[in-house]
């Protein structure tokens, strides 16, 4: 592998999260909201309580609801569009967007609307990626490179990837010079070695939650002395991000960096 930086992106849904992301060393960090549906918007003064604290740039999910349709109604734009501006307004580095058709197609449309309120920040095209045809893989790079967007987050069409490694590297090999495709979902510790060997990529994608190291030990949960739920009746314990697990990762890709 070349001489190069990999940089790691940490998915954080939580102010602990991304102090975490921080102390392990993380070149940056995405900022949603409700990371168990898959991140959504996240809030105002989150995003401005870390701006006061962290150094890293923060990218911000724009996503209005759940569902992996991805498919928005023109009021859900409008609410977007509008966390969007205050999102910008109150020190955003960048976002992360993806909107399809109902055929699964990306929405040309409403992806030039987020990039013209941009105001030049960055914009990162997410997994949504993935539910497109992937035959046509190589013409929506080039789409959405044409279009504005700095890169691409992807499991390459499978759900983790791992399982989707072979099919992002021909992605990176062959867009990777003015476009940077970045994998994403399932990433931990025991897996990034041969995901980073594969791909070749220069960014990579992962929450590094406690359950994404090889040490990890589930803890033991002791029921709440009340009745009192605040959603689902079983829900799973809170996995934010491990610092130790960040630290490994990047230690892991300074080595294949100097490869």
């Amino acid at each position: 592998m070349a001489s190069h930086d990999i940089k790691l992106e940490v998915c954080v849904d939580s102010i602990r999260s991304a102090f975490a992301a921080e102390a392990g060393g993380a070149s940056r960090i995405e900022l949603c909201s409700a990371l168990g549906e898959g991140g959504l918007t996240p809030s105002i003064g989150t995003l401005k309580t870390l701006k006061e604290t962290l150094t890293m740039p923060i990218y911000c999910m724009l996503r209005p609801r759940r569902g992996t349709d991805f498919v928005y109604s023109d009021e859900e734009m409008c609410a977007l569009l509008t966390d969007m501006d205050l999102l910008r307004e109150n020190g955003a580095d960048g976002f992360v967007f993806g909107s399809l058709n109902p055929d699964r197609s990306i929405n040309v449309d409403q992806c030039r609307h987020v990039l013209l309120a941009s105001g030049g920040l960055p914009v990162t095209f997410h997994r949504a990626f993935d539910l497109t045809d992937q035959k046509s893989m190589d013409e929506n790079v080039h789409l959405l490179r044409e279009l504005g967007f700095r890169r691409l987050l992807s499991s390459g069409f499978r759900p983790t990837a791992a399982d989707g490694v072979d099919c992002l590297a021909q992605l990176i090999a062959k867009h990777q010079r003015d476009f940077i495709v970045m994998p994403g979902a399932g990433i931990k510790v025991s897996n990034l070695e041969e995901i980073l060997t594969v791909s070749r990529c220069l960014e990579f994608h992962a929450s590094a939650q406690d359950t994404a190291g090889e040490d990890y030990v589930a803890p033991t949960t002791t029921r709440m002395e009340c009745d009192v739920t605040m959603g689902k009746q079983d829900v799973d314990p809170y996995y934010g991000t491990n610092s130790n697990v960040v630290r490994k990762m990047v230690t892991i890709a300074k080595a294949m960096s100097s490869c």
